[in-house]
C-alpha cells in the first residue's frame, strides 16, 4: 500500500493518500458517502445524508458538510479540520485522493498512520471481504515508525500509542 504524503494546504500541514481502486467511482462514491458502508472501513461512520451545510457528530466531535458533487467530491470539516475525498475514473477504476488538512499540535505520524491503516481496509470492503479493525491494526507501529522517519517528527509518542493499543488488544483477548 503507497503511503501518505504530508503537504502545505493554507499554510497548514495537510495528509495526503492516493489510491487506485479495481471499482467504479459511483462504487467507491457509495463506499465513502453511505454511513452504511462507511462504518465497514472507517473510523467513525458520520450519520450524514450528506448534503451541504448538514452537521453530523461522530466520535465526540461535530462535523460539517461542506462540498458534495456526487459521486466525485466530497468535503468536510470535522473538529475543525478539512476533509475530502476525491474521486475521479482511471481505466476500469478510480483515483480516489483523501486529504487532511491537521489540526496545530496534532501528532503528524500518528495521525498519518490512523489514516493508513483505516484506508487500508477501504479496498477489501469493496472487493466484499471487510477487514477488522483489529487486523487492520497489527501493522500500526510498522507503518507509525516510517511516516515519523519520513516527516522527520519525534516517533515516542505514537510508539506510546502503539504499545497502548497492542495492551488493550491482548486485555480484550483475555476476557
Amino acid at each position: 500500500m503507497t503511503d501518505g504524503t504530508l503537504e502545505t494546504i493554507d499554510g497548514r500541514p495537510a495528509l495526503r493518500f492516493e489510491r487506485v481502486l479495481p471499482h467504479s467511482v459511483e462504487r467507491v462514491w457509495r463506499a465513502v458517502s453511505i454511513p452504511a458502508e462507511l462504518v465497514n472501513w472507517f473510523p467513525a461512520a458520520a450519520d450524514w445524508t450528506p448534503a451541504v451545510g448538514e452537521t453530523f457528530e461522530a466520535g465526540g466531535a461535530v462535523g460539517e458538510v461542506t462540498e458534495v458533487d456526487p459521486p466525485h467530491r466530497l468535503a468536510w470539516t470535522y473538529a475543525g479540520q478539512v476533509h475530502s475525498f476525491d474521486l475521479t475514473a482511471e481505466g476500469d477504476g478510480t483515483r480516489l485522493v483523501f486529504i487532511h488538512v491537521v489540526g496545530d499540535g496534532m501528532p503528524l505520524a500518528q495521525t498519518a498512520t490512523g489514516w493508513h491503516t483505516y484506508l487500508s481496509r477501504l479496498e477489501p470492503h469493496l472487493a466484499g471481504q471487510p477487514v477488522s479493525e483489529e487486523v487492520a491494526h497489527q501493522a500500526w507501529a510498522e507503518a507509525h515508525e516510517r511516516y515519523a522517519a519520513a516527516f522527520g517528527v519525534d516517533p515516542a509518542p505514537g510508539r506510546a500509542f502503539a504499545a497502548a493499543l497492542k495492551a488493550n488488544a491482548e486485555g480484550a483477548g483475555q476476557g
